[in-house]
């Protein structure tokens, strides 16, 4: 199951406390109190100094939520430069919360001129059969000859909706800073890193500009923010309140949650480690959906943008006196 809805919701729903350099709220000074090496993007300049209580102030908070949520689609921008290896454990559940049915697939997620692409290579821990690995061949084939055969305008056109989403990103971040009142609740380590913890509940006199951030007042969470990175490191998000979505008239239930892990990779970008979910929800008042389930995503590698990516059928063995065979 696919969280493209909930990987926005944790771009924007996140905060920091900056440097707080008194320990009323256990967060202490990082350039003082840690030895871990910064970032080699120096972080921003923010006015973090606490008050005589050693709080911030909620302005001082969405400042930094701010700085927060744009550092995090900056580095989504180098996301798309790995590939990687997806796990999906979904279980769908009775209505006493019991397990009914698993289903586990593993993909292959590959980048194609631009764009992120799953290939299933396994479901149930099996390997596909022929019928349904030529099936998956044929669709990122498809995907290769429309990018391939891709006319200037069709790419223009492409590239400018994409420019256009993620503006509309940035709008979406200045309603979170304006959805939330954040609170410091201290510091913990994630990952073997120092991280702030924040928690984020509902603003009851926020007005959203935009329809998709009508569904904020409907979450509250918890934020781990990486002290030296100023990058989301974990996060866990409830939903408080009947969600509903999109004209279909879907509607995520009260206790619906997720729960995300970030780790770092190579020194210079944030990637998805370990996602959990419950899921109760409701399609056009017919279909219900209890569920839970379970990703891991592992075998990072960045993608070569100067490798030449060649349709399946272009791929051919080496001559019998090639010293590679």
């Amino acid at each position: 199951m696919k969280f493209s809805a909930v990987g926005l919701f944790v771009a924007v729903m996140i905060s920091s406390a900056g440097g707080v350099a008194q320990d009323a709220s256990t967060a202490g000074n990082a350039s003082s109190t840690t030895s871990q090496p910064a970032s080699n993007t120096p972080a921003p300049k923010l006015d973090l100094t606490p008050d005589a209580n050693g709080k911030l102030s909620q302005e001082q908070m969405q400042q930094l939520l701010r700085v927060v949520a744009d550092k995090d689609l900056e580095n989504d921008k180098r996301v798309r430069d790995y590939t990687y290896t997806e796990r999906d454990v979904e279980n769908k559940l009775d209505k006493e919360g019991q397990t009914k049915s698993t289903e586990i697939k593993t993909y292959d997620v590959l980048e194609i001129y631009g764009e992120q692409v799953q290939r299933l290579i396994k479901k149930n821990g099996q390997q596909l059969d022929a019928k349904e690995a030529a099936k998956e061949d044929e669709k990122i084939q498809k995907i290769i000859d429309k990018r391939k055969n891709e006319s200037d305008a069709d790419r223009k056109k492409r590239e400018e909706k994409q420019e256009k989403e993620r503006e509309d990103d940035r709008k979406f971040v200045r309603e979170v800073a304006d959805a939330y009142n954040f609170t410091l609740i201290g510091a913990e380590q994630v990952g073997g890193r120092d991280a702030w913890v924040i928690d984020a509940e509902p603003h009851p006199g926020f007005e959203p500009h935009m329809k998709e951030a009508k569904f904020l007042s409907k979450f509250h969470g918890r934020v781990w923010i990486d002290q030296y990175d100023l990058q989301l490191a974990k996060f866990d998000a409830e939903a408080i309140d009947t969600v509903s979505i999109g004209w279909v008239l879907a509607r995520i239930h009260k206790g619906t949650r997720v729960n995300l892990e970030q780790t770092r990779v190579n020194d210079e970008v944030w990637l998805p480690q370990h996602v959990t979910f419950k899921l109760d929800a409701r399609v056009a008042l017919f279909k219900g959906y209890l569920m839970d389930g379970d990703q891991t995503y592992s075998d990072y590698k960045k993608f070569r943008t100067s490798a030449k990516i060649v349709g399946y059928g272009e791929v051919k063995d080496p001559p019998p006196d090639d010293p590679q065979k």
